[in-house]
């Protein structure tokens, strides 16, 4: 709801800027691909090698890109469609400028730490702008509706004093239980030594423990009141209680990071990014022509969905598809979301050590359902006549709908309202019910908390929903430990340094959100995606430069905290 960073380390022009620097592996990605020398080279005898990609999800699409650039030839599988969980959709019909009208199904708001990430949102050129999360500054107003009472805010001063109470509390909650001040201080240093440092010792502390017994611990919040209304109001972007089952590190990585913070969406629709760096040319290339891009490369589709994987003599990784081919390769880069392997790829048990497949049968992913609606204009800021007040705010509530988004591009012209964004339980209250029943509901829901405003009359089209846990290809929206899981998480993320496993376990990489430390946030993408191009490169007999070492090159020097299992 607002900023979780308390005022002793508000960045100031004096303090470098907060990036997913950490916790667990402090490794600048950022750093490593503005670097001139590049990501690494391969051997002239290897340029040309096949090495398959599955998924073409923002991981895949950049594992494939980089991989592309230095001289190998990606093989894309994709399932459904290019982008993933950056899900860009159209309403049908309607039109801003003769350009389509989009929702954004998936991630729609990204934070300015996420620096990997953004390099490749700049390297396509695209733009970003504020997003309207509650109480923000682009925020027109917002309306915090609970247990029936409404309270209109344009900033946190305007509701009431238990809401500025609930925000001190979670602040002090941070700083007397994570140390929060010193790890964001030493994570905008860049002060590997003091992150490790205060890492293993909350890792160690607080891997058995929850995000609500971590709240519980704390004297600043032994209000049961106080945790109620944090857990359904929130901080960030909203009540965050379908998160209190989850470990309460999976909830340090968000805050310490501020990736729940100053939030930005990409202007024309995140899908464009990965969309886009498919077409790309990339300006220098090794052992390519100019002009090749992923698209040229693969005739402008990527191969169907993978229904098989297994090891072949030689240590090779044999791919099947959906259209019964069958190719061989001496390395493959898996991106999608790991339950796929337990349930619509046939996998040989081979693949992975026991104790990998173990981390994947344990993972937790979250549910999450949206539902968008396309309307004649922002008629929300039209003024109510006796207040003065906008006729509609950036909504949370404890109501069916919970969050409810407000998105224009101006005065007069066609907007879309997200009328409801869910998560886990809440999500799967709305799992039997169609669009348009979905829609129905929460028009209701929103009718009780604005009796004067008809949003029905400002629709111009059909609803667009997803309940990402029912999308076959994905099984939900993203992982999210629980109490425990720190083992399995460390030995999903650590897999790309193969010289750890057993020799007839490798060729065969991870990558993708769910893999990373920081799942449901695209930077996770990104990096395990780099993570998994440098482990490739290495298997090729590659290397980094002397100049611009990679995440494999160091990481005996910043190895996540590796607690013992006896």
């Amino acid at each position: 709801m607002t900023s979780t960073v308390p005022p002793a380390v508000q960045h100031t022009e004096a303090a470098p800027p907060i990036t997913m620097f950490g916790p667990d592996f402090p490794y600048a990605y950022d750093d490593f691909l503005a670097h001139p020398a590049g990501l690494g080279q391969i051997p002239a005898t290897e340029h040309g090698s096949e090495v398959a990609v599955i998924g073409g999800g923002l991981s895949g699409i950049v594992a494939a890109y980089e991989l592309m650039k230095m001289g190998l030839r990606p093989v894309l599988y994709e399932a459904d469609r290019i982008g993933g969980r950056l899900r860009t959709v159209e309403f049908d019909g309607c039109t801003v400028d003769g350009e389509p009208l989009t929702a954004e199904m998936g991630a729609m708001r990204f934070p300015p730490s996420s620096t990997a990430l953004q390099h490749y949102i700049d390297l396509v050129g695209l733009e970003t702008k504020p997003f309207p999360n509650p109480l923000s500054p682009v925020t027109p107003s917002t309306v915090v509706d609970l247990k029936g009472e409404s309270h209109y805010a344009r900033t946190i001063d305007d509701l009431p004093q238990v809401y500025r109470d609930v925000m001190d509390a979670w602040n002090a909650c941070l700083e007397e239980g994570a140390d929060f001040s010193d790890m964001n201080r030493a994570m905008r240093e860049r002060d590997v030594p003091r992150i490790r440092e205060i890492w293993a010792r909350l890792v160690d502390k607080l891997d058995n423990q929850t995000f609500y017994g971590f709240l519980c611990d704390s004297d600043a919040f032994k209000s049961f009141r106080h945790r109620e209304i944090f857990g359904q109001v929130g901080f960030g972007t909203g009540g965050w209680d379908t998160d209190f089952p989850n470990s309460i590190l999976e909830i340090l990585r968000v805050v310490y990071t501020e990736a729940d913070d100053h939030h930005r969406s990409i202007v024309g629709g995140s899908q464009q990014l990965p969309l886009r760096l498919w077409e790309r040319e990339p300006r220098k290339i090794t052992h390519w022509p100019l002009g090749t891009s992923l698209a040229s490369l693969h005739g402008g589709e990527p191969r169907p969905a993978v229904t098989r994987l297994n090891r072949t003599a030689g240590n090779r990784i044999t791919v099947t598809d959906a259209t019964g081919d069958i190719r061989t390769f001496r390395a493959a880069v898996f991106t999608g979301q790991s339950w796929l392997l337990l349930s619509k790829i046939a996998c040989d048990d081979a693949l992975f050590p026991i104790d990998h497949w173990t981390a994947m049968e344990r993972t937790h992913y979250m549910e999450s359902s949206k539902l968008f609606v396309p309307v004649d204009r922002p008629f929300w800021l039209d003024k109510d006549e006796l207040t003065g007040r906008d006729a509609m705010s950036m909504t949370l509530t404890d109501r069916m709908t919970r969050g409810t988004y407000l998105l224009d591009d101006g005065p007069d012209r066609p907007a879309s309202i997200c009328l409801s964004y869910t998560w886990c339980d809440d999500s799967l209250k709305w799992l039997p019910l169609s669009a348009t029943e979905r829609m129905d509901v929460m028009l209701k829901s929103l009718g009780e908390i604005y009796p004067g405003v008809d949003i029905r009359k400002h629709i111009t089209g059909n609803p667009v929903t997803v309940s990402w846990e029912n999308e076959p290809y994905f099984m939900g929206a993203f992982k999210a430990n629980l109490p425990g899981h720190y083992r399995y998480q460390r030995r999903l993320f650590t897999h790309f340094m193969q010289d750890r496993l057993p020799a007839d376990k490798r060729g065969l990489f991870l990558a993708g959100d769910d893999i990373s430390w920081t799942a449901g946030w695209a930077e996770g993408a990104v990096q395990t995606a780099l993570n998994a191009v440098w482990g490739v490169m290495t298997q090729f007999g590659g290397a980094t430069d002397a100049t611009n070492p990679g995440p494999g090159d160091v990481f005996d020097e910043i190895a996540p905290v590796e607690l013992p299992e006896d």
